[in-house]
Formats: C-alpha cells, sequence, structure tokens
C-alpha cells in the first residue's frame, strides 16, 4: 500500500498483524522519495532534507515520528518503483478497472507489478492491493501519456 507518512500502512499493518500474523505487509513508494524503504533498511527513521518532487505528489511527506516505531515492528518490506512504472499503474488501473485513482493511490499496484515484487515477495500467494486517492489534478493528464 502508498506509504506517505505512514498512518494509512500502520493502521493496516496492525490490525493484519493481530489477526493473521503469518500475512505479510508491504509498503510502497516512489523511487525518487525513498524514505520509508531507507528507514526499513537502517533500521532508524530518515527523512529527507527537502522533499523530492514525483508525479505521486500525495505521498511525499515524509515519515512520522509518531508512526515510524510501528512501520519498523510490523511492515515486512518496502518497494520502491519509478515514475513510470507509477503512470502504467494509473493508466492500467483507469483503463482495465474503470477507477479513478491518483498516481500516490497506484504506488502500490506499481510495486505489485514491478520486477522486484516478483523477486522478492513473488510466489507469496493472494495479494491484496489498497486503491487510495481519486485527486486527479485533469491538467496532469496529459503527464500520464507514455
Amino acid at each position: 500500500m502508498p506509504v506517505g507518512g505512514g498512518g494509512m500502512l500502520t493502521g493496516v499493518a496492525m490490525v493484519i498483524k493481530s489477526l493473521c500474523p503469518e500475512v505479510r505487509v508491504y509498503g510502497a513508494e516512489p523511487e525518487v522519495a525513498n524514505q520509508a524503504a531507507r528507514s526499513l533498511q537502517s533500521g532508524s527513521r530518515f527523512v529527507f532534507p527537502q522533499y523530492p518532487r514525483s508525479i505521486a505528489d500525495g505521498v511525499i511527506v515524509g515519515i512520522g515520528e509518531v508512526t515510524w516505531p510501528y512501520i519498523k515492528d510490523n511492515v515486512d518490506d518496502i518497494f520502491t518503483v519509478s515514475e513510470d512504472e507509477i503512470k502504467n499503474a494509473v493508466r492500467l488501473v483507469w483503463e482495465r478497472m474503470k477507477l479513478v485513482v491518483e498516481p500516490s493511490g497506484a504506488v502500490g499496484v506499481a510495486a505489485v507489478l514491478s520486477d522486484s515484487f516478483k523477486a522478492r515477495a513473488g510466489g507469496c500467494g493472494n495479494v491484496a492491493v489498497i486503491l487510495s486517492g481519486g485527486n486527479v489534478d485533469l491538467q496532469k493528464i496529459p503527464d500520464l501519456r507514455n
């Protein structure tokens, strides 16, 4: 699921892990703004001194101090995706599912479709993806084309 400040990821991860501890919970974020991935890898909260730019601007907020310990304890991995992978995921959701989703909300779809997900989490069985955010700036739709 998309990682921004970590609130949604933390809440979902805590509930899932309390009900089914064996279920793996993954977060996803743009590779240009990989604060959660860096934090999980290093074991300490990382925040960019200046926020980078991404088409998935809704998740470029930095991991919260309150949410970080819960992410560290309950999230199994964080996947990063390229800007092109995010654009392709948005188009896929729009075209195939007929759902309006903003780039930030499609980061999870981009992660599941990525080669790194297949390599690190492949064979995990059923996968659920949370689509979030329908705040689409119509002026940016041309940017979502190849």
